[in-house]
This record gives structure tokens, C-alpha cells and sequence, in this order.
């Protein structure tokens, strides 16, 4: 199934869940999009697709710089994952298409 479309999502930071939205496209082997939360919107980067599993990079810069490296797979209108937060270890996350 695609991975195209806006979904709801929940990181499961140490800071507690952080809810947000993603905007995702696919092209190919590629995929581009946005991540919007309360610490405002990131462009995806570096995003590969490969069958079901997906894969990008965000650089946030609020409440201080970081890069997250996200993996996810998506199943039908469901996507999970982990999310690697720099020095602050790793996390999950889970999603519904909007």
C-alpha cells in the first residue's frame, strides 16, 4: 500500500508522546514530505521507499538541533516505526492516514 497522504501520528519521546502530522509522497524509490508538530514543520529528507518500508531523515532545530532517522513500515492505512533522536536514544512511533 502507498505511503501517500497525510497521517496522525505519536512519537513516544522521553518527553512524554509528542502528536503531530505527516505529509508524505512517494516517487519511485523516493519519498519527500513534511513533519508538523507543536515545535513547527520539518522537511524529510534523504527518504527512500522500498516495498512497504520507508526511510528519512528530519533536522529539527526546536527546542534544539538534532537529526531524527526515522524507519517505518506501513500496512494498510496503519504506519509504525522507530525514530532514532541523537544522543537522546530511540523511540517508537505510530500512525493512522488521516
Amino acid at each position: 500500500m502507498s505511503a501517500d497522504g497525510t497521517w496522525n501520528t505519536t512519537i513516544n519521546s522521553p518527553m512524554g508522546s509528542q502528536n503531530g502530522t505527516m505529509s508524505l509522497a512517494t516517487d519511485g524509490g523516493t519519498l519527500t514530505g513534511k513533519i508538523s508538530g507543536p515545535q513547527g514543520e520539518i522537511d524529510i529528507e534523504d527518504g527512500t521507499v522500498d516495498g512497504d518500508s520507508l526511510a528519512w531523515k528530519a533536522n529539527m532545530t526546536s527546542p534544539m538541533p538534532m537529526t531524527l532517522e526515522f524507519t517505518a513500515t506501513v500496512a494498510g492505512d496503519e504506519i509504525n516505526g522507530e525514530v532514532k533522536l541523537g544522543a537522546f536514544g530511540n523511540a517508537t512511533f505510530t500512525g493512522t492516514r488521516a
